[in-house]
């Protein structure tokens, strides 16, 4: 049986979602009653491949919000996720993604470190950050996306704002070892990451955020956005693509362009319904159907009987490791978002 740890957007969500789902108590509370909140099995999930195979999961809700980390509240922050794969261990499930968040928190606080709670050792194996099936997914709408606007990758020039992070890394490597595009813009808050990927790479222009976005022809946002930063969609070529795969996915909002097309990165479509509830709480635009690429790769990890912590680590994802999750991803019937 597969797992999928989530949260929710905000505080504003969390209480729309309690109120929705029926728990009115819930909805008046505040912070500090979601710094307490204990994790949640809110959901069973039912998943049948295109291959006529079926498969059982679970969404558990870790009640961990991003205020938390905004209001400097770590402690509460990382004791949300620890708490939460111990309760999916603990409910028995084989295989657990860390949705949002979840796996950023995770690696940011080094919570490998703590192996045990209470009467639960964590089995590190039982878990998967996502990010492979996610960077695959990214690797994939750049490629197709761009040619349904016209836009040739051997004549263009890819911005990734997040270039180092573990899947911003990935999409560097994809788009360097598996893609022909012309040119690749790096850009990231840490110097020395960006010059290590760039000798990894043995390619890339290493550049300020303000610099290349206006030379690129296609954006890959992989980062967290700064506060008040604004994107001015004039300054952009047109046409322009952007594929946002941050969280929460928001740049449709702020950039706001006839000639820039905004495409909402790391979600696949499935072929078939799926029988749950938790995407139409987390606005997704199809939620029979879609689905963040991290939640989609415990699921086939459960189909394939993979049960191994597939994504871990910081710069962990190799080109090899994405075409394997790519390879089973369309046997059972997803596909990258690209609409």
């Amino acid at each position: 049986m597969f797992g999928l740890i989530g949260h929710l957007t905000n505080l504003e969500h969390a209480q729309s979602v309690a109120r929705d789902m029926g728990y009115d108590g819930l909805a008046d509370q505040g912070l500090d009653f979601w710094c307490a909140a204990p994790p949640q099995t809110v959901d069973h999930i039912t998943v049948t491949s295109i291959t006529g195979q079926t498969i059982e999961g679970r969404y558990v809700e870790s009640c961990f919000l991003p205020e938390m980390l905004a209001t400097r509240r770590v402690k509460a922050a990382t004791r949300k996720i620890i708490n939460a794969m111990a309760h999916a261990q603990k409910i028995g499930l084989d295989i657990t993604a860390l949705g949002g968040f979840s796996s950023i928190v995770f690696e940011n606080f080094n919570l490998n470190q703590i192996e045990r709670i209470r009467n639960i050792t964590l089995d590190f194996q039982r878990f998967t950050t996502g990010n492979t099936h996610t960077a695959y997914i990214i690797a994939r709408q750049v490629e197709q996306a761009s040619a349904q606007l016209g836009i040739e990758l051997s004549q263009a020039t890819v911005a990734v704002c997040g270039a180092t992070g573990d899947i911003g890394s990935a999409v560097c490597r994809w788009l360097d070892a598996r893609s022909d595009v012309a040119e690749l813009l790096l850009i990231a808050r840490d110097r020395q990451r960006l010059d290590d990927l760039q000798a990894e790479l043995g390619r890339g222009k290493v550049m300020g955020l303000e610099d290349a976005l206006p030379k690129a022809d296609i954006i890959v946002w992989v980062a967290s956005m700064p506060k008040g930063l604004v994107i001015d969609s004039t300054t952009l070529k047109k046409p322009c693509l952007l594929v946002d795969g941050g969280y929460p996915k928001n740049l449709d909002t702020k950039v706001q362009h006839p000639g820039v097309v905004v495409l909402k990165g790391g979600i696949v479509e499935h072929a078939l319904d799926i029988n749950w509830r938790i995407m139409k709480l987390v606005n997704m635009d199809v939620p029979a159907r879609q689905m963040f690429a991290c939640f989609a790769e415990s699921m086939l990890l459960e189909f394939e009987k993979w049960y191994t912590n597939f994504s871990w680590g910081r710069n962990q994802i190799t080109v090899e490791k994405m075409e394997k999750i790519g390879e089973v991803s369309l046997k059972h019937g997803f596909k990258p978002l690209l609409s």
